[in-house]
């Protein structure tokens, strides 16, 4: 298995059976180069993780890829014209083989005056091990995982949150994402190193460049 982080939180996932791409949003990076995908997944609607004026071209370069979205994304890609399939937390779904399991539910609260929108989680149950995306939440999957995305800094988010959901989670490997408003993330990334839970590996993965697990 290996991943691609293309920035902010939209990654490249490759299970050795499947290629999956996670959260293109406006702040990913060489999606106009990505072919050969079987599903793209979205966490949730907001632009950083949904980008709608790529989306089509993205679409139109992988024509057998699923569009799996949650149902707050569905309004905007019924107005659009775009063919998707919504999923919920709870349910489970298989492409290519691979078993995914929808998590979440909410995203995490920016502030009280601003509504909540839907999220979801996806655990992905690939041949090199479970990878988990949460997007913009830190709802626990309830089992181990290998692979721990991580969500680094956010409106929504404390360095400490962050902190104690790695601690909750505890995977054998954590990679922070989420993180393109910081010029200089690698405070952030001290912090779970020297903070993160006793068998917890922490890896930076260097944006389009591959990470083999």
């Amino acid at each position: 298995m290996q991943i691609v982080h293309l920035g902010q939180s939209c990654l490249l996932v490759e299970t050795g059976a499947v290629r999956l791409l996670l959260d293109p949003g406006i702040y990913s990076s060489g999606l106009e180069q990505l072919t050969d995908l079987d599903a793209i997944l979205v966490t949730h609607q907001h632009p950083d993780h949904l980008d709608l004026d790529r989306l089509p071209a993205l679409l139109a370069a992988n024509p057998a890829a699923d569009l799996v979205v949650d149902s707050g994304s569905v309004p905007m890609l019924v107005k659009a014209g775009i063919p998707h399939r919504m999923v919920s937390p709870g349910q489970r779904l298989e492409l290519g083989g691979t078993p995914i399991e929808v998590i979440g539910g909410a995203h995490g609260v920016i502030h009280p005056d601003i509504p909540v929108v839907p999220n979801n989680g996806y655990l992905i149950d690939g041949d090199g091990g479970t990878v988990l995306h949460p997007g913009d939440s830190l709802d626990p999957p309830g089992r181990p995982v290998d692979l721990l995305l991580l969500p680094t800094v956010a409106p929504w988010l404390k360095i400490s949150e962050a902190v104690d959901y790695l601690r909750t989670v505890a995977p054998a490997l954590a990679v922070p994402i989420h993180q393109a408003i910081l010029a200089k993330p690698e405070k952030y990334y001290g912090l779970f190193r020297e903070l993160r839970p006793a068998g917890t590996d922490l890896q930076i993965a260097v944006p389009g460049e591959s990470l083999k697990l």
